[in-house]
């Protein structure tokens, strides 16, 4: 399958009228410096569920917002294994990791009709120059990803199948919330399988301690859907 076209620009959006914009670069810009990145986001039709938004090894051209559904990024090692890096959903950004090397060291692609809106990283750098708060907004989030990338390391290095699997859950359920969307229940986009490949457990193990967290009482699962009903429970399970 086809990266698809670059995303062109639709006329018809503004960041400024974006729900996901305190999630997103705009956050504490004013209208006058909104309305100049705006200028310079392109968008396009959505993405269907398995095209991808760029490849391993393309050129690094630009960052992504994600306005809906959800991306999955992921890498693979010298013997073609796939290998999941992250889960994305709106008001996230992706494509950072591909500053520094020109290229993007992984692959996104969509876990169901998704869209995004692409800010071209040079036009965005120049815009940087002259809009300070801009600039602050970017260190802010690329700070954000380390972060994350460090608690992921964590959570593989200390936390057994359960603790692991807990961590997600709870991870999701607030950044649904951020979102505006119910923290107890939602819909996972993503298979047991990836699950299982993202936490670097077996797939059996994974459907497994669903199944344990359901029979413990903390969750509630049918197919994709998700319940959390004792949040004391599973966050405690996850911090341990």
């Amino acid at each position: 399958m086809q990266t698809p076209a670059p995303l062109k620009h639709a006329e018809t959006q503004h960041c400024k009228d974006c729900k996901l914009a305190p999630l997103c670069l705009p956050l504490s810009l004013n209208s006058e410096d909104v309305t100049a990145l705006n200028e310079i986001i392109k968008r396009d039709r959505p993405l269907r569920k398995g095209d991808y938004l760029f490849r391993q090894g393309d050129p690094f051209t630009s960052i992504y917002a994600i306005r809906s559904g959800t991306l999955k990024t992921s890498s693979l090692n010298s013997n073609g294994e796939e290998h999941i890096i992250g889960f994305h959903l709106p008001g996230e950004l992706i494509g950072f990791s591909g500053m520094d090397i020109n290229a993007y060291t992984s692959s996104a692609q969509a876990q169901e009709t998704t869209t995004v809106c692409e800010i071209p990283f040079d036009q965005l750098e120049k815009l940087s120059e002259r809009i300070p708060k801009l600039r602050r907004q970017l260190i802010h989030i690329m700070s954000r990803e380390i972060r994350d990338d460090q608690k992921m390391m964590r959570l593989l290095a200390k936390k057994n199948a359960n603790e692991r699997l807990a961590a997600f859950l709870v991870n999701l359920s607030l950044r649904f919330h951020a979102n505006g969307y119910s923290a107890n229940q939602f819909r996972l986009s993503m298979t047991r399988n990836e699950i299982a490949n993202y936490l670097g457990i077996a797939t059996e193990t994974a459907c497994r301690t669903f199944t344990l967290l359901q029979q413990q009482g903390l969750i509630a699962a049918q197919g994709k859907c998700i319940q959390i009903i004792d949040t004391t429970s599973l966050c405690e399970l996850s911090n341990r």
